[in-house]
């Protein structure tokens, strides 16, 4: 059977997010998937990111991660996303860069494939659940077959029991959530293969 391909697509400011896609990425390929890592284009003034240190050091941390694209998403079988909370919905810059896919989800190329979602945000009531559920709606709107991790594991639980997927809280990415990362991305594969089947 030829090897599923998931593209790990993510937008990072202090780190949180680049580690989950990281722990998705060696997941996925463990799990027998061919994988691509791609970071969201960042939309924000560099002169604003230089102006905080911690978030300038991230952008330089990821310097050599490719930049997402549309092409990413008709080569990939099943999708893995992770973005923080911003105001209660997904951060601004992985919103931009849904929004570039109009002309690959009107020629059918987003339908039918797997697809899951992360998140983090800096307390525990900061939004996580409405950011995964508005991911998902733009993801009804593809076609895509959605991938929660539900309680299908005790790492579920374990990590704070979000059923809709695993949301950190920012900078406490702990082994318990590598844990819950772990099983949703291998989730995401084995839905991906049998939809492939």
């Amino acid at each position: 059977m030829t090897k599923p391909k998931i593209a790990v697509l993510y937008y990072s400011t202090y780190g949180t997010n680049y580690e989950i896609a990281k722990t998705a990425a060696e997941a996925a390929e463990a799990a027998g998937a061919e994988v691509r890592l791609r970071k969201v284009r960042e939309t924000a003034p560099q002169a604003v990111i230089d102006g905080q240190e911690p978030w300038k050091a991230q952008q330089d941390k990821m310097a050599d991660i490719p930049e997402a694209t549309p092409e990413d998403l008709v080569w990939a079988d099943g999708y893995f996303f992770s973005a923080p909370t911003r105001y209660g919905v997904v951060a601004s810059q992985m919103r931009a860069f849904i929004d570039t896919l109009g002309p690959v989800w009107s020629q059918g190329s987003l339908a039918n494939k797997a697809v899951t979602a992360t998140t983090s945000a800096g307390n525990a009531h900061g939004g996580q659940e409405t950011t995964l559920i508005s991911l998902y709606t733009s993801f009804m709107h593809w076609g895509a077959v959605l991938v929660p991790p539900g309680y299908t594991s005790e790492a579920v639980s374990n990590s704070g029991g979000n059923p809709y997927g695993y949301s950190a809280k920012a900078g406490e990415y702990d082994d318990a959530g590598k844990a819950a990362v772990k099983h949703q991305t291998e989730r995401l594969v084995t839905i991906t293969k049998k939809l492939m089947s």
